[in-house]
């Protein structure tokens, strides 16, 4: 099939005006390279095979054929438009993009075309390699694309229909867990000699989203998540869904189950589970449940956050009209911040705490309840409360409403049935639980409200140990979690030594790779430097390459390091009043030179302790 291909005869975004530019464009490439005897014959052939029926197939791709004695020998011209494209009657309605004309002379066997059809489409099956054909620009990597496919056929190597897997990657708060899980499951499809697309789920939002066609021809999902994904769109194909840290340490273990066939059929209307093998079982579970809710709520509480940090910037009361302070920048920015970022926290975190359980028709009565619990004073307490009522609750409503109403009204559900029992059975649920909810939160609130010196200091150490114990992982997002609820009840002490603990174990590895470079491989002397800039982000995450080679070692360090960090933090009452950004918030937090000193010092232990423990790379077993 290689010699049917030239460069020559390859034309990328080509600015055609017309179906009719398309044809005679490609008949002049074949003509001027010496493929036919007779052009304006070979023009009225293609037409002709046009009004009988279109060649167009899927995904923007037609493949015009004429045979006769016009033609001189066997040859494909391949040409790219500019645009929407035209139209030539493909299966799925999509205009045509790129084009293949093949010429085949009078006595070319009858199913020559066919042959050829079959090849190129085999290329088109294999979702990457097509998108590839769609949009580069390089002629050379065109043809060897085309080219290389007969080769993948006739060395029998793996089949791209066949083994082309997706995945799905998302963790809760989407900054380093998602790509780091991305690029497990890529690598290891490398070394497994499959193709695989990625969507990731992360703070930017979906990222290189799955397509329906892409899930019809793939041999089965991968979903390595911290927090829900909408699954029904994979239904009927096998799935398997793990936490997202699977995504990263066991990325080939989970391809490989997928390629034995020994991923179940994912079923929307049975979600209970997805594989046979109980560590493949969905881990859904209270954990996910909050972590989907925190994931939804964190950029309201990230904006409205460091938005009232800079309110406070022009004075403490500079909102309060009624203080000689007043200052008019300062309220707009109060009233974005507080009276709508922070306002809308609590009903977007119990609104996706219930999504979460009962998928869509659970979003309103969490957001209804939680705003209850919200304007009762029931804080973070009382939203996480009404999220998992009301998710609970729905579900129950479905249940006994796809029993009792006839399979030819149940289409009144999602509209009618749903919302309106779940809402109102939720509401007075919490209705009569909200005053009771309301004083054992400001019980909470009011007890660590008044912690200070060295119990303040205590909490503080507490919390940022738990920021280095598993770095990313439920530990690690329960104390966030706090801190977060800290936020919301106006006490910024917590938060500091949160941010303080999660900074200090990529910063403390990256001073022990410069400091103590005997004790690390090169591969790790340059990770290391990356471990800087994580650090001063707040991505925790950076040191998980550095903790599964030696745990033993690292973690230890890391946890006591990043417990002296909040400790120092708490003890001389940093504030910080945003969730997220790490070094970046300097200029709005309360005592900053003392907060860099904290995450110095937790990170310099944590460095000495690696640099002390770990024997030298070359002798360690």
């Amino acid at each position: 099939m290689q010699n049917l291909f030239s460069k020559n005869l390859i034309v990328l975004n080509y600015k055609a005006t017309s179906k009719e530019d398309v044809i005679r464009k490609m008949a002049s490439m074949l003509n001027e390279n010496g493929y036919l005897n007779d052009i304006e014959a070979f023009i009225k052939e293609i037409k002709k095979r046009e009004e009988i029926n279109g060649t167009g197939i899927e995904e923007h791709i037609a493949m015009p054929h004429a045979k006769g004695s016009f033609i001189k020998k066997h040859g494909i011209a391949i040409l790219r438009v500019d645009g929407n494209g035209f139209d030539f009657n493909s299966s799925d309605q999509k205009l045509s993009k790129l084009f293949f004309m093949m010429a085949l002379p009078k006595e070319t066997s009858s199913n020559a075309h066919i042959k050829a059809i079959s090849y190129l489409s085999n290329t088109f099956s294999n979702n990457l390699l097509r998108n590839e054909l769609l949009n580069t620009n390089n002629e050379e990597r065109f043809l060897e694309i085309i080219t290389s496919n007969d080769n993948t056929n006739e060395s029998n190597n793996v089949n791209a229909t066949k083994d082309f897997i997706l995945a799905v990657t998302a963790c809760p708060v989407g900054i380093a867990h998602t790509y780091m899980a991305a690029e497990s499951l890529k690598k290891a499809a490398l070394e497994l000699n499959i193709n695989i697309k990625v969507e990731t789920n992360g703070s930017s939002g979906t990222e290189n989203p799955i397509t329906e066609e892409e899930i019809k021809s793939a041999k089965g999902i991968i979903i390595a998540s911290g927090k829900t994904i909408n699954k029904e769109r994979f239904s009927g194909k096998p799935l398997i869904e793990v936490g997202v840290k699977d995504g990263i340490h066991k990325a080939k273990e989970l391809i490989q189950t997928i390629l034995k066939n020994e991923a179940q059929i994912y079923n929307k209307s049975n979600t209970n589970k997805t594989t046979e093998k109980p560590k493949q079982i969905q881990k859904i579970g209270i954990y996910k449940h909050l972590m989907n809710g925190v994931s939804f709520m964190l950029p309201f509480v990230v904006s409205g956050g460091i938005i009232i940090a800079i309110s406070f910037m022009f004075g403490i009361k500079a909102f309060d009209i009624n203080d000689p302070s007043y200052n008019k920048i300062a309220d707009i920015l109060m009233q974005i911040g507080g009276g709508s970022a922070f306002a809308l926290m609590i009903p977007i975190l119990a609104g996706y705490i219930s999504f979460s359980i009962a998928e869509r028709p659970g979003l309103a009565p969490g957001m209804i309840t939680g705003l209850m619990m919200s304007n009762g004073n029931a804080g973070f307490l009382g939203g996480i409360l009404a999220g998992f009522i009301s998710g609970y609750v729905t579900l129950i409503v479905k249940k006994i409403s796809d029993q009792i109403i006839p399979s030819n009204l149940r289409g009144i559900n999602p509209v009618l049935t749903y919302p309106f029992f779940s809402v109102i059975i939720s509401g007075i649920l919490i209705y009569v639980m909200l005053s009771p909810i309301s004083v054992i939160n400001e019980s909470i609130t009011d007890m660590l409200n008044r912690l200070s010196g060295t119990n303040m200091a205590i909490l503080g150490a507490l919390l940022g140990a738990m920021m280095a114990i598993d770095m990313g992982g439920p530990v690690n997002k329960a104390a966030y979690a706090f801190g977060i609820a800290m936020i919301t009840a106006k006490n910024y002490i917590p938060h500091a030594s949160i941010m303080a603990g999660g900074m200090v174990p990529p910063i403390g590895i990256a001073l022990a790779t410069s400091l103590f470079k005997n004790r690390f491989s090169k591969e790790e002397r340059e990770s290391g430097k990356v471990c800087y800039f994580l650090g001063a982000c707040f991505i925790t995450e950076g040191v998980i390459p550095f903790a599964a080679s030696d745990p033993l070692r690292v973690i230890p360090a890391c946890i006591l390091g990043s417990s002296v960090g909040g400790f120092i933090s708490a003890l001389f009452k940093v504030e910080v009043i945003a969730p997220h950004g790490g070094i970046f918030i300097l200029p709005i937090v309360v005592n900053p030179l003392m907060w860099i000193i904290s995450i110095l010092a937790g990170s310099i232990i944590t460095a000495i302790l690696i640099g002390t423990l770990k024997k030298e790379y070359n002798s360690r077993i």
